[in-house]
C-alpha cells in the first residue's frame, strides 16, 4: 500500500484526504491550521500541525519514507513554492504540488515538483467538455493530444455493428468499451453491435473526437 504525505488542507487537500480514505490509502496529513487537521483526523492514517516552510519540522516526519507528497496549498503561492522545495531537498521521491497558473508551475517544476497538478484549470477543461456537446458524457485526459471519452451512441449508428461503422479506419478513433446499465463490456469484436441505451468509451486525439461528436 502506498503511503502518501498530504500538506494543505484547504477545499481541495480536504477533498483528497476524504477520497484516499475511500481507497484505504495510508495519508499523512499537514497543516498550520489546527482546526483544518482536527477536521480530516478521522479520514486519515496520522496528522501533524505545522509549518511545512520549516525544513526542521519536514525532517521530522521522515520524508523519504513517503512514496508520494502532494503539496495542495493553493492560497499562499510562496508557501507552497518553499514547501516544495524542501520537500525535495530532504529526499521526497515523488513531488506532486498545485498550482492555479501556468507560470505558477514551471517555478514549482523548477523548484522540485515532479508534477503540477490545476484543479481549477482541469475541472473548468471537463465542464466545458462535458457540457458542450449532447452526446460527451465524461472523459479523461491521456496527454496532451489524447483522452478517453464517454459517448452516447449516435443515433446514425443505432443498430449497426462496430466494423460497419469503422470508425477506427476512417476517424483513428478506437471504441475501447461499451457501458449498459452502469456495466461496462470491454471485448468487443467487428460483429458487436450497438444500441441506442448503450454508451461508449472512445480514446482518440482531441480534434477527431471534438470534430466527429460535434463538441465545439
Amino acid at each position: 500500500m502506498k503511503s502518501i504525505l498530504l500538506i494543505g488542507l484547504g477545499e481541495f487537500g480536504k477533498r483528497i484526504a476524504l477520497q484516499m480514505h475511500e481507497m484505504d490509502v495510508e495519508v499523512m496529513a499537514v497543516d498550520c491550521d489546527e482546526e483544518k487537521v482536527n477536521e480530516v483526523l478521522p479520514y486519515v492514517t496520522n496528522a501533524q500541525i505545522g509549518d511545512s516552510t520549516n525544513a526542521a519540522f519536514l525532517k521530522t516526519l521522515g520524508i523519504d519514507n513517503f512514496d508520494t507528497c502532494i503539496v495542495a496549498i493553493g492560497d499562499d503561492f510562496q508557501n507552497s513554492l518553499e514547501t516544495t522545495s524542501n520537500l525535495k531537498e530532504l529526499g521526497a521521491q515523488v513531488v506532486v504540488s498545485q498550482a492555479s497558473r501556468d507560470i505558477q508551475a514551471k517555478f514549482l517544476l523548477r523548484n522540485g515538483a515532479d508534477e503540477v497538478l490545476f484543479p481549477e484549470k482541469q475541472i473548468a477543461k471537463w465542464a466545458a467538455i462535458r457540457y458542450a456537446s449532447n452526446h460527451i458524457l465524461d472523459y479523461i485526459e491521456i496527454d496532451d493530444s489524447h483522452a478517453i471519452y464517454e459517448v452516447r451512441v449516435p443515433k446514425a449508428w443505432h443498430g449497426k455493428s462496430i466494423g460497419q461503422i469503422d470508425i477506427r479506419k476512417k476517424y483513428n478513433i478506437n471504441i475501447m468499451a461499451i457501458k449498459r446499465d452502469g456495466k461496462m463490456t470491454a471485448v468487443l469484436t467487428p460483429e458487436t453491435v450497438l444500441t441506442e441505451d448503450e454508451t461508449m468509451l472512445v480514446l482518440g486525439e482531441y480534434k477527431a473526437v471534438e470534430k466527429y461528436f460535434h463538441i465545439r
